[in-house]
């Protein structure tokens, strides 16, 4: 299979969560040796280094949110790098950072497919729902909102980032993993009609026909954007993320999700977010991330064609 161009994009900062040190999650990444496992692969690999943003004020919320116009700002810096990958024929990666980067990344890839007529797909790899408002979370932190925010709720600074409101259909989102959300969270995904396969789900039907729904009904020009929270996998082989769930996907589970992404070919774009090396047991997560982004650009642990 062939992939175009890959370009890294750093965004160190925890602006949106509730824990301090996604901040250093790209550069966790880097020492994991990322660039070096894909050029091993064959990929055309270029670090574009870190984006520049606020620094992160650690403040409480204001108005139901937390550190609002930070969060915005970082997210329009990411917005903009991703597009201008995508508009050079290149494939962004981007190097969380907590997860309320998600906007700006998933909205440059919807405006984007748009502009260029594709449909999108959006794979949403998570222990949490990311669907919560102001008003279900006291907290305001906004890494649990960014699912929401791109299907039209939340604070209109970040749903009307892009060139169109909402920047998100929710039937272009399946979410993977899922294994904590809160009751309203619960009663809006539910009145949104978002296609969620839980970790019930997943354990009743198994994870390869979890995948082959997730993964079906894509036509050949279709975008495949895969939203990538390191606390979706189970805190046991996965330490490192400030919001660990237990019961989530074990290591084979988790390859079998990337392989049968690799699978389809139609990947083309990729956020990983979440890793926190301040939770971590000597870059033990970040590796462990390295080694199933290989999966997703087509190395397989299966000793057959």
């Amino acid at each position: 299979m062939r992939f175009p161009p890959l370009s890294l994009i750093g965004a160190p900062t925890d602006i949106g969560a509730g824990h301090r040190g996604a901040s250093m999650g790209p550069e966790a990444l880097r020492v994991a040796g990322i660039a070096h496992a894909l050029l091993a692969r064959g990929l055309a690999v270029v670090d574009r280094g870190n984006l520049s943003g606020p620094v992160n004020p650690w403040q409480p919320p204001a108005d139901g949110y937390r550190h609002l116009p930070e969060v915005v700002a970082w997210n329009r810096e990411v917005m903009r790098a991703v597009r201008a990958e995508l508009d050079q024929g290149r494939l962004p990666v981007l190097l969380g950072g907590d997860h309320s980067l998600g906007v700006g990344s998933i909205t440059a890839v919807a405006d984007f497919c748009r502009a260029r007529g594709r449909p999108l797909r959006v794979l949403w790899l998570d222990a949490h729902a990311d669907f919560n408002t102001s008003v279900i979370t006291p907290s305001g932190n906004l890494h649990g909102m960014p699912v929401a925010c791109l299907c039209g709720i939340g604070p209109q600074a970040l749903t009307h980032l892009g060139a169109r409101y909402p920047a998100l259909d929710a039937a272009d989102v399946r979410q993977i993993g899922i294994r904590s959300v809160d009751p309203g969270e619960k009663r809006l995904v539910r009145e949104q009609g978002l296609d969620i396969y839980d970790m019930r789900y997943i354990d009743e039907i198994g994870i390869r026909r979890v995948m082959e729904e997730a993964l079906s009904a894509m036509t050949p020009d279709t975008h495949l954007h895969v939203s990538f929270d390191v606390d979706f996998l189970d805190p046991e082989i996965a330490p490192g993320v400030g919001t660990t769930v237990p019961g989530g996907p074990n290591y084979r589970e988790a390859q079998l999700v990337m392989e049968m992404i690799a699978d389809t070919g139609r990947m083309a774009s990729l956020d990983i977010v979440e890793l926190n090396p301040a939770f971590d047991q000597r870059n033990r997560t970040a590796e462990l991330s390295v080694d199933l982004v290989e999966s997703l650009f087509g190395k397989s642990t299966l000793m057959r064609d």
